[in-house]
C-alpha cells in the first residue's frame, strides 16, 4: 500500500503543477498535452487503488462465514422429502429413482419455399 500512497502523492503533485502551467497559458499546446498526460497518470493510480480496495473487500468478506441457505438448512432439520446424500439433484423426478422417460424424436425439419426436400438414399440417382 505504500507504493500506491507514493504514486498517488507524486502524480497528484505533477497534475497540480501541470494544471497551474496550463491555466497560466491555456493557448500553449505543450501545456495542454502535459496536463492531459498528468491526468492520465492520475487515473491509472486511481484505478490501481480501486483494484486494491476490491481485493481488500473480497478478503474481508471471505473470512466471514456464510449463512446456510434455507433450502439447505431444512435438510439438517430432518425434512422427510430430502435425502442427506443429495442424490436427487435437478433431475426433476421428485425423489423417484426410476429411469428417465424415453426421449422423444424431434419432428422433421420443414424446408423453405422453393427448396427440395433432402433425400435419404445414396444420393446419386437423378442428378
Amino acid at each position: 500500500m505504500d507504493e500506491i500512497k507514493e504514486r498517488l502523492h507524486t502524480t497528484s503533485e505533477q497534475c497540480l503543477k501541470a494544471y497551474q502551467a496550463w491555466r497560466a497559458d491555456e493557448k500553449t499546446p505543450a501545456a495542454r498535452a502535459s496536463l492531459q498526460e498528468a491526468v492520465h497518470e492520475l487515473r491509472k493510480v486511481a484505478s490501481r487503488l480501486e483494484i486494491e480496495l476490491a481485493i481488500s473487500e473480497r478478503q474481508q468478506t471471505t473470512q466471514k462465514s456464510l449463512p446456510v441457505p434455507p433450502h439447505r438448512d431444512s435438510r439438517a432439520r430432518g425434512a422427510e422429502s430430502f435425502h442427506d446424500d443429495d442424490s436427487n439433484g435437478n433431475n426433476g423426478n421428485n425423489g423417484n429413482n426410476s429411469a428417465p422417460p424415453e426421449m422423444r424424436q424431434k419432428p422433421a425439419r420443414r424446408h423453405g419455399p422453393g427448396r427440395p426436400p433432402i433425400r435419404q438414399g445414396g444420393g446419386s440417382e437423378g442428378f
